[in-house]
């Protein structure tokens, strides 16, 4: 009789355990089931990696969040806006950019972006987002879903160099954030509208000549200002229109040919304007005598050193010395108007 309740109770204790682990064993299956359908979707991080242009992109629907513009600036800058979203997407948050490289075309703005992606403390959309003046009505929350996510203390950065000649654009990005600070590298306007030209060039070989487009007339003299690629020389002209929207101090001015000669002593300036670090140094940089200007020395883990694309560095067509000397005349005064509002003579004259 006691040898049978010993068994009894033996049995049910073996019933117990088993019940126990089943359930234990659903439990996990829940949870793991749970996490594999929380899992974060890919970001535009991703879009940039595979060259997806911005206006193919959809707004992320992780950050869809209607808000007006006010409350989303600040909103973004909060580490609890994501409280909804699963733990393991939760990695930084989309911020609209503290900093904007806003110009100008052909003047070095790919380089310095390349050059700050160095720094630890930066983050930057690869692409050019093109917002403030091609896809401003698909709103700021379309915008911000661009952005790459950032942790407290780095900085989201965007570089767009057609905004710093669009009318628009400054209004726009104060409506947004009248606090931004604002790079422009500038660029010789002579050389940086025979580059762009050179440009335009490799894509359309049936383009007239360089002296055609820049002359309203051969015989006057007379300069084209209706061309693109005079007209965003105007430095002074277009600072004019940024002025009535930021002051001077949050602006910085890189001078493109010192990037290019220097570009670790212009690197310091752009990191002590945005108040980062010294980080990106001499030690990073190698001058690449085939291309012409600066490439990054290779980055630890990568088999070789890194370069712009070939589309940086093209050998710019031979362009008649008086038609030259016509645009360096033309740009004179407009260069001395801006080194006075810039507070720097960048010696172009």
């Amino acid at each position: 009789m006691g040898c049978s309740a010993c068994r009894v109770r033996f049995n049910s204790a073996k019933a117990l355990s088993f019940l126990t682990m089943l359930l234990i064993f659903t439990y996990f299956f829940y949870c793991l089931t749970g996490i594999c359908h929380s899992a974060p979707r890919t970001f535009y991080a991703d879009d940039e990696r595979l060259g997806t242009p911005p206006g193919n992109r959809s707004a992320s629907p992780v950050d869809a969040r209607a808000v007006q513009p006010r409350s989303l600036l600040e909103d973004s800058n909060k580490n609890n806006d994501n409280n909804n979203m699963p733990v393991s997407n939760t990695f930084g948050s989309k911020r609209f950019p503290q900093a904007i490289i806003i110009g100008v075309k052909k003047g070095g703005t790919r380089a310095l972006l390349e050059f700050l992606r160095i720094h630890p403390d930066v983050r930057a959309v690869g692409a050019e987002p093109h917002f403030f003046d091609r896809f401003y009505d698909k709103g700021l929350e379309w915008y911000r879903s661009l952005m790459p996510r950032t942790l407290d203390g780095q900085i989201t950065m965007e570089k767009t160099p057609s905004y710093f000649v669009t009318k628009e654009a400054p209004s726009r990005i104060c409506t947004l954030n009248c606090q931004t600070k604002l790079i422009v590298v500038v660029r010789d306007p002579v050389t940086r509208a025979v580059s762009d030209y050179t440009q335009t060039l490799s894509k359309n070989p049936g383009l007239p000549s360089f002296q055609s487009l820049a002359l309203r007339n051969a015989s006057t003299g007379l300069i084209d200002t209706s061309w693109s690629a005079v007209r965003i020389g105007l430095y002074a002209k277009h600072l004019e229109n940024w002025l009535q929207y930021f002051p001077l101090s949050q602006f910085l001015f890189v001078c493109g040919e010192r990037l290019v000669s220097n570009p670790a002593g212009e690197m310091a300036r752009v990191q002590d304007f945005l108040g980062l670090k010294r980080v990106v140094s001499e030690k990073h940089f190698y001058f690449n005598q085939t291309k012409g200007f600066p490439c990054l020395k290779k980055p630890e883990g990568s088999s070789r050193p890194r370069c712009l694309g070939k589309s940086k560095g093209r050998p710019h067509p031979q362009i008649p010395t008086a038609v030259l000397q016509k645009l360096r005349d033309f740009y004179r005064p407009y260069n001395r108007h801006f080194y006075q509002m810039s507070g720097q003579d960048f010696g172009w004259d």
